[in-house]
């Protein structure tokens, strides 16, 4: 089976452990756990290396740095349409308004 991430069903899988609550884990089980999670970037290490990630392509100004500066996704999704998430609300577009017609009367004089 191949899977995108490690989830923690996985981790217990190879560590060889029931699913148990915590509080139930002896010493030996919760230190095995421990090593083990440690080995992955998890939390505000990953989230540091995305930005780090991120930050880089908008510098060298590639294709997908530019689609992350331009608040655009950058996998090659049609955006006529969809992606709202990433463009934000809609924004209506006005018509072009008409200037206000001035109604000229004869029976009005001009100030003298």
């Amino acid at each position: 089976m191949v899977s995108a991430g490690r989830g923690p069903v996985q981790i217990l899988c190879d560590l060889r452990l029931d699913n148990k609550i915590t509080k139930d884990l002896s010493d030996e089980e919760l230190i095995s756990v421990r090593d083990e999670v440690s080995k992955y970037m998890i939390e505000g290490d990953l989230r540091r290396f995305n930005a780090l990630a991120i930050r880089r392509l908008k510098e060298i100004q590639c294709h997908r740095g530019m689609r992350h500066i331009m608040g655009l996704p950058c996998r090659g999704q049609h955006t006529k349409n969809n992606c709202r998430t990433l463009k934000g609300k809609r924004v209506a577009i006005a018509g072009k308004k008409k200037a206000p017609r001035l109604i000229f009367s004869r029976s009005i004089d001009p100030i003298k």
